[in-house]
């Protein structure tokens, strides 16, 4: 059995179960971030063989504050499924989230797709159909978050599910680094941020994205839902919470835990 295979196999019944493992690069300090990224693709292939599908993709980890919050120093990217996918409150339990995170984001819509390398953030906004407000809910099945680049990567960038707002923007007609969040909890003011968080520009994030995705073979595809990153710290999440995000000039998106 490959590494791949193995800790694949480990992450996949820890999400199943909605159980944490203890970090892999405790367990094998040989791991690289290219071993990390097979793994994640086993447990992707994983999932799909039990009937999801691939609606997207995701950049972790592009913020200063969120380097900073989980001690690691670069983005890494994930993939988004149907089941991870929530229209409406989020079910703690039937989702087996097990340490949940809010984050506010810009995610993309893409009309077009997006083949790397030398993808710029220019042909980033030309292959956009729409931007709209998210939440990605971030959850780690390694114990207490007590993650690496390595560990992140490998587990799908620690996602959870997310959530888009209903509004849909033209990006052409916004300036990107400069579109203001504003995110709220039960209520109450929790924090604020600017596109620019996010690599200086969220269409940047995007780029990279697609340029990273092209030494391991995988395209953005025309349909695919990108999430660029938080403009935002984590936040944590529990039970009968409820979080709102403002992307002023845009729209709205809420989350709500049950």
């Amino acid at each position: 059995m490959s590494k791949a295979e193995e800790h694949g196999g480990q992450l996949f019944a820890a999400l199943r179960g909605g159980e944490t493992i203890a970090p892999l690069i405790a367990r094998d300090a040989s791991l690289t971030i290219d071993d990390a990224y097979r793994i994640s693709l086993d447990f992707l292939a994983r999932r799909l063989a039990e009937g999801e599908r691939i609606v997207g993709k995701k950049i972790g980890v592009t913020s200063k504050a969120v380097q900073d919050m989980l001690g690691v120093g670069q983005p890494d990217f994930g993939f988004l499924t149907d089941w991870m996918q929530v229209e409406g409150d989020i079910d703690l339990a039937a989702k087996k989230l097990i340490a949940p995170r809010a984050e506010a984001e810009i995610a993309f819509i893409l009309r077009d797709d997006l083949a790397g390398p030398g993808i710029t953030p220019d042909r980033v906004i030309d292959a956009t159909e729409a931007i709209t407000p998210c939440f990605e809910i971030v959850d780690s099945r390694i114990d207490d978050w007590k993650i690496s680049i390595v560990d992140t990567v490998a587990d799908n960038a620690s996602c959870g599910v997310f959530i888009l707002g209903e509004a849909r923007a033209n990006p052409r007609e916004h300036d990107l680094p400069n579109l203001h969040v504003t995110v709220y909890k039960n209520g109450v003011p929790l924090s604020d941020g600017y596109g620019s968080a996010v690599q200086g520009d969220p269409a940047m994030a995007v780029a990279w994205l697609a340029n990273t995705l092209a030494t391991y073979g995988v395209t953005l595809n025309a349909g695919d839902i990108i999430l660029s990153g938080s403009v935002v710290p984590l936040e944590p999440a529990q039970q009968g919470d409820v979080f709102e995000m403002t992307l002023h000039g845009i729209g709205d998106c809420r989350a709500k835990f049950v």
